[in-house]
């Protein structure tokens, strides 16, 4: 009989037969601690060789390969299961293969000649799937290295998308570049501070232009799994993502209070920014408009 998992970030669950809950409770099988998850969101139950995924009536739904589901629904061995900002991958043990793909490899289309890593699988810029011949620039890198470039290309190509208005291009991105920090996160490597503003911003930006709140929320959540504290450009969108959507006021409550109980001493520079977060949140919280 076949055997089920789910892969989040660096980590793997064996799915058991029957039903596994996952939500923000911790009574979940699978907690995940996501402002945008409800307490108990969706449900998956293996019976035999099948497993079927379920929303339990959750306030933002849940995504299979990007497609939200309306009804019980059939998964099948690499499909990604969204749940607020979180994407969950269902394997089927059998399928997985040993090597898994690595990250961090460069193309460069063969359009528009911009550099991006291969595993967005096409070009964010124009669209392109062809590369020129050298697709492998960063191999001279270092695993760390590497990643870090990978990521500051995603970013740039980010900001591109943006200011080409292309929101929905701009979402694929900051969705794999979210998943390279969060994966570094969780082997607990350094983040960088300054690449981390520039993807919070470009994140914001897209929460903004959608109307949605999903990336937006995340953007605090990330500072708080980082131990940093944002600044510059992403400081003044989180006040205006914040009178806009208020899971993104209860995910700043969150970061300020995680912040304030750390042990770790902040540079003049920091608490400068943490103050100034500490008063986006006072004004948000009593609905007056937000100072810069």
């Amino acid at each position: 009989m076949a055997r089920y998992r789910l892969r989040f970030l660096l980590q793997e669950f064996d799915l058991p037969r029957g039903a596994t809950l996952l939500g923000r409770s911790s009574e979940c099988h699978v907690t995940i601690e996501d402002p945008l998850v409800s307490r108990q969101h969706a449900r998956i139950v293996l019976e035999g060789d099948e497993a079927i995924v379920s929303d339990l009536g959750s306030r933002n739904g849940v995504k299979v390969n990007g497609v939200t589901i309306r009804q019980p629904t059939l998964l099948q061995d690499g499909d990604r299961i969204r749940i607020g900002t979180q994407e969950l991958v269902f394997c089927r043990v059998e399928a997985v293969k040993a090597s898994a793909k690595t990250t961090g490899f460069l193309r460069h289309c063969a359009k528009c000649h911009l550099p991006y890593p291969q595993e967005v699988g096409q070009c964010p810029n124009c669209g392109g799937t062809e590369s020129v011949e050298e697709d492998t620039l960063s191999g001279q890198f270092g695993p760390q290295e590497r990643a870090s470039w990978s990521l500051q290309l995603l970013i740039e190509v980010l900001d591109k998308a943006l200011t080409m208005g292309r929101v929905e291009d701009a979402e694929r991105v900051v969705r794999r570049a979210s998943v390279q920090v969060e994966e570094r996160i969780v082997r607990g490597e350094e983040v960088d501070g300054e690449q981390l503003s520039m993807l919070a911003t470009a994140a914001l930006r897209v929460a903004l232009a959608s109307n949605d709140p999903t990336w937006a929320a995340w953007v605090p959540q990330v500072y708080r799994r980082a131990g940093l504290v944002p600044e510059g450009a992403a400081l003044e969108k989180l006040g205006e993502a914040g009178a806009r959507f208020p899971e993104v006021r209860e995910a700043l409550g969150a970061l300020v209070s995680h912040l304030r109980a750390s042990e770790r001493p902040f540079s003049d520079e920091e608490a400068r920014q943490l103050a100034h977060l500490e008063g986006i949140r006072a004004h948000l919280a009593s609905g007056r408009a937000v100072l810069s």
